[in-house]
């Protein structure tokens, strides 16, 4: 599979040659969700209830063979593990991977694709591509991505967590908290202070740091209202030791290379919402349609089929949004507004399609068990992680010249 990949992106025309007025999407990114949609239907989704109830799933183990289908290194440059694609193709990935049956795996796998990595393979030098980026996009290495705190959620700028230099080292503390994959992660992309600068905005360093070292504590997973399979952790740094030359591109550049990387994380969760969202709206089309109640089915009620027919119009929406904001993205365009539109608009439709056919299918999509319920818990966290939607709001009316 790993050399179908690799012989797909040999042989790439140029991007403006394949975008069409109706998808973003030529024959080889068609391929590469075949590819990966058969590999789902065998290796993931057999798994996953047995993963939900153990709050649990294998991420070396799914991750190394992830890594041999080239999955993690799609847009990242070819010499380091990657394919060396553009960003389309990691849209395309985002959305099969939206096929799995619950939103934890497909999170967990993102956080290596695109939230731990991005940063590294951008602006990181040969020396921790090398070391840490190679072997991660290999599927060998397990990363996290360490932003979080108890106090700094959505105002990224005000983490606690220290860097302090002594020499060519760098001595960690603080804690992290909401840590996806960090319970299993092998290194922490870590966003710490490094310098005493008054902007909070220049005195932040990224940090490749191994979670093998001296001073680094985990606490157990973090019992959560959903994402159950997706192991998440508060990290503890007590006086770790690592060296200067692990920080990612320039010192005090970690905070511009964040807010940078998450306009490409808001697109990725705007791909991994739509096929749920899609497979719940056919999922209650079937069952209201053989589902008999007084004279007729549920969906002859005309509120039942007008409201299925207005979240179709949504998800058709968010789609269009998404598409274009690629696009614009591939022509080297600011896409902040559209990233925070998208991420806004798709986190809020996915729990009213949850909630409304949840509600369609009474009592049976109230169980527990119900993928509609799972991915009712799931869908949750999308307005909260990545950019609160109260973020995404700001960001917009910031744009729209409405507040400084």
């Amino acid at each position: 599979l790993s050399k179908t990949f690799r012989y797909m992106a040999a042989n790439l025309s140029k991007v403006a040659s394949r975008l069409s007025q109706h998808s973003i999407y030529g024959q080889r990114h068609l391929q590469f969700r075949e590819v990966l949609g058969k590999f789902i239907d065998k290796n993931i989704n057999p798994y996953v209830d047995e993963w939900e109830a153990q709050k649990h799933f294998p991420a070396h183990t799914l991750f190394k063979k992830l890594g041999l289908l080239g999955i993690f290194g799609v847009n990242k440059p070819a010499g380091y593990g990657g394919l060396g694609l553009d960003f389309s193709y990691s849209i395309a990935i985002a959305e099969e991977l939206g096929r799995i049956n619950c939103a934890a795996v497909p999170m967990a796998i993102a956080v290596q694709s695109d939230m731990a990595t991005p940063a590294l393979s951008m602006h990181g030098s040969d020396y921790l591509k090398r070391e840490f980026l190679h072997a991660t996009l290999d599927g060998d290495l397990v990363a996290c991505l360490g932003v979080s705190e108890a106090c700094a959620g959505s105002d990224v700028a005000a983490i606690r967590t220290t860097a302090r230099w002594h020499g060519n080292d760098l001595i960690i503390d603080g804690s992290k908290q909401w840590i996806t994959n960090g319970t299993q992660a092998d290194w922490i992309c870590l966003l710490a202070n490094t310098n005493d600068k008054p902007s909070p905005y220049r005195n932040k360093s990224l940090i490749c740091v191994p979670l093998n070292e001296p001073g680094v504590h985990r606490s157990n997973c973090i019992e959560k209202l959903g994402m159950h399979s997706s192991d998440t952790a508060e990290i503890y740094f007590n006086n770790v030791r690592v060296p200067s030359r692990n920080i990612i591109g320039e010192e005090g550049h970690g905070f511009v290379y964040q807010m940078l990387q998450f306009q490409d994380e808001r697109l990725v969760a705007i791909a991994v919402l739509l096929e749920p969202m899609q497979k719940i709206i056919d999922m209650t089309i079937d069952y209201t349609r053989q589902r008999r109640v007084f004279d007729g089915t549920i969906l002859d009620n005309q509120i039942v089929h007008y409201r299925l027919a207005e979240l179709q119009t949504d998800i058709e929406a968010v789609r269009s949004l998404l598409y274009r904001a690629v696009m614009e993205r591939l022509l080297g365009k600011d896409v902040t507004m559209l990233a925070s539109m998208g991420k806004l608009k798709a986190s809020r439709l996915a729990r009213a399609v949850t909630d409304s056919c949840i509600q369609f299918w009474g009592g049976n999509g109230y169980d527990w068990n119900n993928l509609i319920s799972r991915y009712h818990r799931d869908f949750r966290l999308f307005s909260i992680a990545g950019g609160c939607d109260e973020v995404m709001l700001r960001i917009i009316s910031k744009r729209m010249n409405m507040i400084k």
